[in-house]
């Protein structure tokens, strides 16, 4: 199963990430071009890397699976098949940021556009 973390909790399970695997945590991105010049994060506590959800078979290896890694994406729906996919792949440490980036702007940062 895997772990929901909403975004108001991210900063808790960045933190518990990064001590555990004493690396610095991944926000995967999944969403389209078009959604990230819509709306973006900072990263903070974080690397980011965006991916295109139907681009992460063919790019699995820009991805380290020894890295925490959060999957982003507009609600959570298309995150939580990435998040799964990655799990099957052998990433040990894998969460879906439940509600998308438009619970990051109602619960995290008010200044990320809500489309």
């Amino acid at each position: 199963m895997i772990e929901q973390v909403r975004p108001s909790g991210i900063a808790a399970w960045l933190q518990a990430s990064s001590q555990t695997a004493g690396k610095t945590p991944v926000v995967l991105d999944v969403r389209e071009p078009w959604e990230l010049q819509s709306a973006s994060i900072t990263p903070d506590g974080f690397t980011l890397v965006a991916i295109p959800m139907n681009d992460v078979p063919a790019r699995l290896a820009e991805l380290d699976p020894a890295l925490p890694v959060a999957c982003l994406c507009h609600h959570g729906a298309r995150s939580q098949r990435v998040a799964a996919f990655l799990a099957q792949n052998g990433f040990d440490q894998v969460a879906n940021i439940a509600g998308g980036i438009d619970a990051w702007s109602a619960e995290r940062d008010a200044s990320v556009p809500r489309y």
